[in-house]
């Protein structure tokens, strides 16, 4: 495809089925199912992206590596990998699922953990103080056995060993608490009976056990359990990865006025003192209104209009959109420069319409990559079987919804894969 993305009609592009990976899930595969997280990368479509664009040794770098998908797949493939978020909850997540520990060495740590529930007393724990925002969510029992569990997790001296059971602990706080299940939205639900953290503590720890033991054995027969993988708690607009040092980027930034993924995590953040203050935590993240400038000015001619034809309906998403694709610009430079020369970005991203408006941040990341003078290599269309994420919004308030109103549409039916090359 020529690097004339203004004459690129998107919406026309067929869906290509060779990356649809309809009924697959393969997030149960390896280490990817240890902790729920929004909007995850499809593994088998970072699989393909990595044997299609890079080769054994390269370095893979994911800007937005959230629970760590691409990484893992670099692992398993025999790339070295480094990935950023802003997120502490991710950098946890992604360490653990990244390096997995010899399973004797897990086993028996859990085995004294369970041991140890014999000795719970209650009162020695009903009062201790954690941030309030965890009264709000969990009973006083719950809250006490969570308490015990984080003080023998935070006991254990092996770093890799410990992480992984934070992990394991922080994946259970949803089920244990008053969130309504089904929602990533913080929602209490009255009626909802929470899980036993003990018992739901066990059985997770479980499965993530058996998948750390496959992981590891996979690793060790291919020798590639010491294959370079580094997680860094940075900022995507300005890291600290070299100067064209990376052979590919594989990565899925956030959806424009989607959610807040620092809402999100908001339960594990106050457990584990990642968050004093959440409105100072969100103004870290992008794509997110509590950033918000008061400039309505952006380089992308497309994302102008876009912003121009939001004004029109409503101030504070303009203003909301406009960081947003100036928040993106940043990321693109930054891609840009630690790239090597006739390395590929392979970026997942898809559009939405917004108040009426379509906001098509496919087109306006084209526009964004072409303006650096990356080459276009191919633009891929792919529907959404399994994505974690909410696809419904009332097309008057811009709210996500459920299907049954009647004023309800699909958001993220579809999305592109950009693959551009560094000239």
């Amino acid at each position: 495809m020529q690097n004339q993305t203004h004459n690129i009609t998107f919406d026309t592009i067929p869906v290509n089925p060779d990356w649809c990976f309809k009924n697959v899930r393969s997030v149960e595969q390896w280490t990817h199912g240890y902790h729920r997280y929004p909007a995850k990368f499809l593994p088998n479509l970072v699989k393909k992206l990595i044997e299609e664009y890079t080769y054994e040794n390269d370095l893979v770098a994911d800007f937005f590596a959230g629970c760590g998908t691409t990484l893992v797949e670099a692992k398993v493939h025999g790339r070295k990998s480094i990935g950023v978020d802003i997120n502490p909850v991710a950098e946890l997540i992604t360490k653990a699922k990244t390096n997995p520990v010899a399973p004797q060495k897990i086993e028996n740590r859990f085995n004294l953990i369970v041991e140890s529930f014999d000795d719970f007393n209650l009162k020695k724990y009903s009062n201790i103080a954690v941030h309030e925002r965890i009264d709000y969510w969990f009973s006083q029992e719950h809250k006490a056995k969570i308490a015990f569990l984080y003080d023998k997790i935070l006991a254990t001296r092996d770093r890799a060993t410990k992480d992984f059971f934070l992990v394991a602990l922080s994946h259970i706080l949803k089920n244990c608490s008053r969130w309504l299940q089904s929602s990533t939205k913080p929602q209490v639900d009255p009626k909802k009976n929470p899980t036993d953290p003990f018992v739901a503590f066990q059985a997770h720890t479980k499965q993530m056990m058996k998948k750390n033991a496959e992981f590891y054995a996979q690793l060790s027969k291919d020798k590639y359990l010491k294959t370079k993988c580094e997680i860094r708690l940075e900022d995507a607009r300005k890291t600290s990865i070299r100067a064209n040092s990376v052979s590919a980027i594989i990565t899925s930034p956030p959806y424009v006025t989607s959610y807040e993924y620092a809402d999100i995590h908001q339960l594990t953040g106050y457990w584990y003192e990642y968050i004093t203050d959440m409105t100072e935590f969100r103004k870290n993240f992008i794509g997110t209104f509590y950033s918000l400038n008061q400039e309505l000015e952006c380089g992308s001619a497309l994302a102008q209009e876009i912003i121009d034809s939001l004004l029109k309906k409503d101030k504070r998403t303009a203003k909301e959109v406009a960081n947003y694709f100036k928040d993106m610009q940043a990321v693109a430079k930054e891609m840009h420069r630690v790239l090597k020369k006739g390395g590929h970005v392979c970026l997942v991203i898809g559009n939405t319409t917004f108040k009426n408006v379509k906001v098509k941040s496919a087109e306006v990341f084209a526009e964004i990559l072409a303006d650096l003078d990356f080459e276009m290599v191919e633009i891929i269309k792919r529907s959404i079987p399994y994505k974690l994420i909410p696809t419904i919004r009332d097309k008057k308030t811009g709210k996500f919804s459920k299907m049954e109103n009647k004023n309800s549409k699909l958001v993220y039916p579809e999305e592109y894969i950009l693959i551009a090359k560094k000239g």
